[in-house]
């Protein structure tokens, strides 16, 4: 051997060594880029998928939403429906009341009550008021004074006022307790 081939064996070593290394690092960062593409594309897959669940969810939970408010929006039409027909049965009452009241003021109608022939709570007899110019079969009758009349009329308002109030609060609880 020559002496510059010692000489340089050790340089051709190196380079040898160099370019081996070289090599190797290149495969190692095509290897890293090529697992990196790999890896890109398998985390894109699962966005894309995550993406597609989160719009599900959104979409179920509008249609939940929507579903709630035209349940809400049907119920308040009920509600306000059955207070309309308890207003306006209220009202006629209260007319109808009024004008009861009226045609009492004016003796146009007056009250009456039944009379039995003996009053057992008293022992006592009452006398039936003769009337004139008429002929009444049945049971007899008594008319009441008309200031008491009108106690008895605004007595049976009230009591009409609350039997409907009545029935709108139970009409209320059951549209609100019964799910549609």
């Amino acid at each position: 051997m020559r002496i510059v081939d010692l000489i340089l064996a050790p340089y051709r070593l190196l380079a040898v060594g160099v370019l081996l290394t070289a090599l190797v690092g290149g495969s190692a960062v095509s290897a890293w880029k090529v697992q990196d593409w790999r890896y890109g594309q398998q985390l894109a897959e699962q966005a894309s998928l995550h993406k597609d669940d989160l719009i599900a969810i959104s979409n179920a939970a509008a249609g939940q939403m929507r579903a709630a408010q035209d349940n809400r929006l049907a119920l308040e039409q009920r509600l306000s429906a059955s207070e309309q027909t308890h207003y306006r049965v209220l009202s006629d009452a209260q007319r109808d009341q009024s004008r009861l009241r009226d045609r009492l003021a004016t003796a146009d109608v007056r009250l009456s009550v039944l009379l039995e022939a003996t009053d057992s709570a008293s022992g006592c007899a009452v006398s039936a008021p003769t009337t004139t110019g008429g002929m009444v079969h049945g049971p007899t009758r008594a008319q009441l004074d008309p200031a008491h009349a009108q106690r008895i009329i605004g007595i049976t308002d009230v009591g009409d006022q609350g039997l409907i109030a009545l029935a709108a609060c139970q009409a209320y609880a059951k549209e609100v307790s019964t799910p549609k």
